[in-house]
């Protein structure tokens, strides 16, 4: 039985937002969604709540486990609350806007978890992105991995690289081995925990060709700077859309290096996330001492399919909440916002001036009998008084900054 004492804890993952961090969060969030503007995304605010089927199609399959699930009381439907925004973003594109032409739209908003698994160890990330939609070209993949990097900046954070890979490569691969859904997928898994041993095991038991077995094994060590020149020898009896897929990812980073050589790019041809609905390239951002991904993204052509109008799909996603945290621990600490005491007073000329300053963007408290704060623990650094017959600003020292 809870007791009055412990009626303050909160869910493991789910967290309060104070003042102070309110106050960054907002600022940034501002900031992310005018710079989104500025490059052409449209805002999009899908509902936090949905029909279960609409959130677990496309990259929801992914999502089944991470979803909190309840009853319609209205319709008898199974509902979940939204672990992920991109599968909503895609019925707008697909269902609502219907165009044609290539269509930019971003996102914000909470998103909730059934366990922690992001960087920023929380179960309700701020999810902000932003996708392309109806264009299958390198050019609106690096324009995606472009809005990232300068995302990551405005959020304070200028020592991320990049991680690039392509799913294409692996499906290539074991479509060419002949394995069956279940076996694809039982190497996928093994795959990511890098785990060379079980891969031979498991290989030997599909029965793969000896040549297609060792370009699977070889999707371990494909990873670092010159990955891609290493795997034009170990993948050179690939079938044609593996090449294709390595072809895709030399375009995109030659794009991307001619836009920013100062970022590092880094290959792991092994690195499959979000597999089972990735049509193309993969990537996640990193910083360095920072063992977790920041952002996540990649290109998932067929995610509008389920809507009835399926079009090519990139885009990328990060946790605000993540951005600000990671930020604060390099930043230096956050100025203190100042403030205008103003007395109680219903003189029409002061609060006139009351509302001019709050109009331009100051902070202005008006003074409440009997607070027991003094007005510098406020944040009070100037005091509307009348001197000389008129309402001036003037600093607050002294005996006055420690009114009451």
């Amino acid at each position: 039985m809870n007791t009055h004492q412990d009626r303050w804890l909160l869910p493991t993952g789910i967290e309060e937002i104070l003042p102070h961090q309110a106050r960054e969060m907002e600022r940034l969030r501002r900031c992310l969604l005018d710079l989104f503007d500025t490059w052409g995304y449209d805002l999009v605010i899908p509902p936090f709540i949905d029909y279960l089927e609409s959130l677990l199609t496309g990259t929801g399959r992914d999502l089944d486990l991470q979803t909190f699930k309840l009853t319609d009381q209205l319709s008898g439907r199974l509902l979940g609350v939204r672990a992920d925004m991109t599968p909503q973003v895609a019925r707008i594109d697909a269902h609502q806007l219907r165009r044609e032409g290539p269509t930019r739209l971003c996102y914000l908003g909470t998103v909730l978890h059934t366990r922690s698994d992001g960087f920023a160890g929380t179960r309700s990330p701020m999810q902000i992105g932003a996708d392309i939609y109806g264009h299958a070209g390198a050019e609106s993949d690096v324009e995606i991995l472009r809005l990232l990097l300068v995302t990551l900046e405005t959020a304070g954070i200028e020592s991320a690289y990049l991680d690039l890979g392509h799913v294409g490569i692996f499906r290539g691969l074991a479509e060419q081995a002949g394995l069956t859904r279940e076996q694809e997928l039982a190497l996928f898994g093994i795959l990511q925990r890098k785990a060379s041993a079980e891969l031979v095991a498991l290989l030997d038991e599909c029965k793969a060709a000896p040549e297609v077995a060792d370009m699977l094994l070889a999707l371990v060590e494909l990873n670092g700077d010159d990955a891609l020149e290493r795997a034009g020898e170990r993948l050179a009896r690939a079938q044609d859309c593996v090449h294709q897929a390595l072809e895709n990812l030399r375009q995109i980073a030659t794009r991307l290096h001619a836009w920013l050589p100062q970022v590092p790019v880094h290959f792991d041809l092994g690195e499959l996330r979000g597999y089972t609905y990735k049509t193309g390239v993969v990537f996640a951002a990193f910083v360095p001492g920072w063992g977790l991904e920041i952002a996540r993204g990649g290109r998932y052509d067929a995610i509008g399919e389920f809507f009835g109008h399926a079009r090519p799909a990139v885009g990328f996603s990060t946790d605000l909440k993540g951005l600000i945290g990671l930020a604060a621990q390099e930043a230096a600490p956050a100025p203190v916002v100042e403030a205008v005491l103003a007395p109680q007073d219903q003189d029409p000329e002061l609060r006139a001036i009351i509302g001019d300053l709050r109009a331009s963007g100051r902070r202005v408290l008006d003074w409440l009998p009997g607070q027991p704060e003094h007005a510098a623990a406020l944040g009070c650094t100037q005091q509307l008084e009348r001197r000389d017959g008129r309402w001036q600003l003037v600093p607050l020292t002294g005996a006055a900054a420690d009114r009451p």
